[in-house]
């Protein structure tokens, strides 16, 4: 009885060391996530720049008229397709269908800008007949027209994947045909954003037009957005991280704004439309007060130690090789404040079809994405001098076999190798115990039968001399 006791003992100890050295399974902390704030804009969105995180939404997926924020597109398009010292010349229906009651800058029939000039009058001044005329001249560049320039701003809303858009002109004067939703607005703004470009024009606060061919006096120009210039002298809407951003107003539309902002390692672009003045710059601060104050940058190379790789010369039979592969040192995820790195799921993909990369990770809370990071190669190359006897494979070949083994597969093998490792000292220690044991129950006994023995051969040695 006493031997299924220590057995069941034993039995007991085992479970407790297999839990114990178990591979750690992680909690997650409560995926929360803030709650919003109200706003009175008809619909809104907050979006990072960088992950494309969703910090806030309100109806993104309901169509509004954009007014002049189409001229975000627009300005893309022409930094993608044209170099910015390139002549645009002024035709007549650049000047007489958009100028009149219109936002413009009076430019001239046949009056010559180059594209940089006239970018800056579509940001800064909302020029329409500029917006136009640049649209007219990428278009015949791509060796259309006008519309051409149009079929081309919905086929690079389609690669963005928007789907709540359409576009019918370059300046988003109002038209039945041309809408936007928060959302794809929020994706063409971030899209241009990381334009160096376009950021530097989104951001200058004042810009002077040089005499032209056809105006012989230079015409100083003005961002009129509010939150990073007082525009005829409003100041009541400065904001200290506001980096730039467009302006839009018609009668159908109401006003609609694009706002973006840093801080804190954070890029957000908030989207409002259809909103009654002053609420487009009222929302817009209390929109990018509420994400700042409440969501953090976590450096991915920094936060994740299963997948991130030290850039030195650490690698191969030697440890003098370089790294194989590397992931951005500067990709982040976007968390609440509240939250932690670790509490956020890594998904990797594979198959992301990008040219030299090997997989992507992609990074969720609470039902949302909240950054990813490319693990790309980084062309270094095996050397084999220590086996000359291998002969040396294609660099090609080389690197389609080139694969990631993460750390968790070492602990968890050396957690197994532990385990039965304890397991093994743990019986040989209850073998020796029981064995031991044993030999001291053999010893009292045997010395006990001694001594009666002896007792029993005294008496009888006794009772010979008595009788």
């Amino acid at each position: 009885m006493k031997k299924i006791k220590g057995k069941r003992v034993i039995s007991f100890l085992l479970t407790a060391v297999f839990l114990l050295t178990a591979v750690p399974q992680q909690v997650k902390a409560e995926e929360y996530w803030p709650e919003g704030i109200k706003t009175d804009s008809k619909s809104a969105i907050v979006m990072e720049v960088n992950t494309g995180t969703i910090l806030y939404e309100k109806k993104i997926h309901d169509k509004h008229y954009p007014a002049s924020i189409t001229k975000i597109m627009t300005v893309l398009l022409a930094i993608e397709n044209c170099d910015m010292n390139e002549i645009v010349t002024f035709s007549a229906d650049a000047v007489y269908k958009n100028e009149g009651d219109t936002s413009n800058i009076a430019r001239n029939l046949d009056e010559e800008l180059t594209v940089e000039q006239c970018l800056y009058a579509v940001m800064l001044e909302s020029a329409n007949e500029c917006a136009y005329a640049v649209a007219e001249h990428v278009g015949e560049k791509l060796g259309g027209d006008y519309r051409t320039f149009i079929d081309l701003m919905n086929q690079r809303a389609k690669e963005l994947g928007c789907t709540d858009t359409h576009f019918n002109n370059s300046n988003g004067l109002p038209d039945e045909d041309h809408w936007v939703s928060a959302y794809d607005m929020a994706l063409i703004s971030a899209a241009a954003y990381k334009n160096k470009e376009f950021k530097k024009i989104a951001g200058t606060t004042a810009y002077t037009l040089p005499k032209t061919n056809k105006c012989k006096s230079e015409y100083p120009m003005h961002n009129h957005h509010k939150m990073i210039y007082p525009f005829r002298g409003d100041d009541a809407h400065l904001y200290d991280y506001c980096t730039g951003g467009k302006t839009g107003y018609t009668t159908v539309a109401n006003s609609t704004l694009v706002s973006f902002a840093e801080k804190d390692g954070i890029t957000l672009v908030c989207v409002v439309l259809d909103a009654n003045s002053p609420s487009h710059y009222t929302d817009t601060r209390k929109l990018f007060d509420y994400c700042f104050d409440n969501f953090q940058a976590l450096n991915i190379a920094k936060s994740d130690k299963e997948f991130s790789q030290d850039s030195g010369k650490n690698y191969g039979l030697f440890n003098n090789n370089e790294p194989y592969v590397k992931m951005d040192e500067d990709a982040y995820i976007i968390m609440p404040k509240v939250a932690q790195f670790s509490d956020a799921t890594v998904k990797r993909d594979e198959s992301t079809g990008e040219k030299g990369t090997v997989a992507q990770l992609t990074y969720t809370f609470a039902d949302r994405e909240v950054g990813h990071v490319s693990i790309v190669k980084t062309g270094a190359k095996v050397e084999d001098n220590y086996f000359t006897e291998q002969a040396a494979e294609p660099d090609n070949k080389a690197e389609n076999v080139i694969l990631i083994q993460p750390v968790w597969i070492v602990v968890i093998l050396f957690i197994v190798v532990t385990t039965i490792l304890l397991i093994l000292l743990i019986k040989k220690m209850y073998d020796n115990f029981y064995y031991i044991r044993h030999r001291m129950e053999v010893k009292k006994l045997n010395k006990e039968r001694f001594k009666e023995a002896k007792r029993k051969k005294r008496y009888r040695k006794k009772d010979r001399i008595f009788k």
